[in-house]
């Protein structure tokens, strides 16, 4: 449906939604049942799927504090934000810098509807809520509460953490991220995580193929080189693109997630 459909009228508890599947997964209760079949579907496939979404929570973490402290980013471009789950990650920049400025994105009206409840800035900083879909970047660039909470003149992190994966490429996810790039100066920053198949055992992965009853439904795994097409362009910073529990992680080797048990690949580049 339109972004313009009231709220109310998109909600479809028949129909699984990523955000949703995503709080059920991590333990929360704005789901539906179509939701919890859909990550039943998924975990069956892939038992690791929990650790997963809290490894790529971790993540998103990490990168923010990463471009807040060493980089001095004070914007930030969070594009499917999911069901607010503290710590957020304005809550993560405002640590390091209370007048970060953080503009969230999504298209559930349940995301909407708890973001506007909680998702309050340090009041030296701010915070807003789009309602829109990645796939319109034009939507998103040009809303008027975007336009008031960030300066698109000054370097912007775009954060879109565990989200392109939902998209096919008939949806031309490159174009898309290339635009929203595009928008954005010179020392602006990209951060993406994305799921693979690239680093389970061959048998785990045989499970994600579209045609198969357990299927992982509505995501679109990219090998590494694909997901590297991603920032073109754009320089890497180290460690480059690596599995998401091995970007600057903070946790000795020995305590880590194996890479099997949180499938994603991650990076963060900056506009040259």
């Amino acid at each position: 449906m339109p972004a313009d459909v009231p709220p109310s009228a998109r909600i479809d508890p028949t129909v699984p939604h990523a955000a949703r599947r995503y709080d059920y997964w991590l333990g929360g209760k704005d789901n539906f049942a179509a939701d919890r079949e859909s990550g039943d579907a998924v975990a069956a496939a892939y038992p690791a799927i929990r650790t997963t979404v809290i490894e790529n929570r971790r993540f998103m973490q990490r990168a923010t504090r990463h471009l807040a402290e060493q980089a001095g980013i004070r914007q930030f471009l969070d594009i499917g934000t999911g069901i607010p789950t503290s710590p957020n990650m304005h809550e993560v920049a405002q640590v390091v810098a209370p007048e970060s400025r953080v503009v969230y994105v999504d298209n559930d009206p349940i995301v909407l509807a708890h973001a506007r409840a909680l998702l309050t800035s340090a009041s030296d900083g701010a915070t807003a809520y789009v309602d829109a879909d990645l796939r319109d970047p034009e939507r998103i660039l040009g809303h008027p509460d975007l336009r008031a909470t960030l300066d698109l003149t000054r370097p912007v992190a775009l954060m879109l953490v565990a989200i392109l994966h939902f998209l096919p490429d008939g949806d031309d996810p490159y174009g898309v991220t290339r635009r929203l790039v595009e928008a954005l100066p010179s020392g602006s920053y990209l951060v993406i995580s994305h799921a693979t198949t690239d680093l389970v055992p061959r048998h785990i992965a045989a499970t994600a193929a579209p045609s198969t009853a357990t299927s992982m439904i509505d995501m679109a795994f990219r090998a590494r080189d694909e997901f590297a097409s991603f920032f073109d362009g754009l320089d890497l910073i180290p460690p480059g693109i690596s599995p998401v529990t091995e970007w600057r992680p903070d946790d000795p080797p020995e305590q880590r997630t194996p890479a099997a048990q949180a499938s994603m690949y991650a990076a963060v580049a900056r506009k040259p």
